[in-house]
């Protein structure tokens, strides 16, 4: 599903090159604090709208939820991604992975620039783990094309090394020096993805400006390291984790931002 909004504090120069992207990405736990004790997407909203980010990639966003519409009086008339996107950013694009008799969730991009083209691709492995790709072909001024791939993966480290194999063969359809942006939720916690990522030019921002991906899971003390920003043909800057409020209440992750140069 990709939506074009009309949005007259938008403005995108068709002229100018654009050099840079501010990135954001965070699982936003269907909108929910950690344990599901309290619902706070409107709070999450006004967080994501202040990072001023151009991307924002979500996981674990609800396209629909019948039961939950019912109980909480501030449950949003559209979905998750679009209520998150609001006027700040005219593109999204969402990508059904889990389908329950309540509603489904999925991946989402939240976009300044226009979505010329999306597909989910569905990386879910076996049983009932549901798990996507979303990929995304944006229309960047200065660029002939520009690539967003929103990820979550499973919990099982088999099926990861599957999925990321299925992420391999997506990047392998680009054209090779198109810029590339991947972030989303790895769940890489033993911390094996880059051995599969890194030989296909593909370079994490916090591995590269840290030795190490950031710690970003749970949000209130973040110990594992969960999520990640790669990027293939561009150069990740000033990345940070914000693990501080109002972000350590949001969700049980704590996003990740930065600034990627093309």
């Amino acid at each position: 599903m990709t939506s074009t909004l009309p949005n007259p504090e938008v403005i995108i120069d068709r002229i100018t090159p654009v050099k840079r992207l501010r990135v954001l990405t965070i699982n936003t736990h269907k909108g929910f604090t950690a344990l599901n004790r309290r619902f706070i997407l409107p709070e999450l909203r006004s967080a994501v709208q202040a990072t001023g980010a151009d991307l924002v990639f979500l996981q674990e966003v609800l396209g629909s939820h019948a039961l939950h519409a019912k109980r909480f009086h501030d449950w949003p008339s559209v979905p998750q991604y679009e209520f998150l996107a609001d006027s700040m950013w005219p593109q999204f694009a969402y990508g059904r992975n889990a389908v329950y008799p309540d509603g489904h969730h999925g991946n989402a991009l939240l976009s300044r620039f226009p979505i010329l083209e999306h597909h989910n691709l569905d990386v879910t492995v076996s049983g009932t783990e549901q798990r996507g790709l979303l990929h995304c072909r944006l229309d960047v001024p200065g660029h002939d094309e520009v690539h967003a791939i929103c990820v979550h993966l499973g919990l099982r480290e088999t099926h990861r090394r599957q999925q990321i194999g299925l992420l391999l063969d997506l990047l392998a359809s680009f054209d090779p020096a198109a810029p590339v942006i991947v972030a989303g939720d790895f769940n890489d916690w033993r911390l094996r993805a880059d051995d599969q990522l890194a030989p296909h030019a593909l370079v994490e921002a916090f591995q590269h400006r840290h030795g190490k991906p950031a710690r970003s899971f749970p949000a209130r003390l973040p110990l594992l390291r969960l999520d990640r920003i790669y990027t293939r043909n561009a150069t990740a800057h000033g990345p940070q984790v914000l693990s501080t409020r109002p972000w350590s209440h949001l969700s049980d992750h704590a996003p990740l931002a930065a600034e990627i140069h093309l």
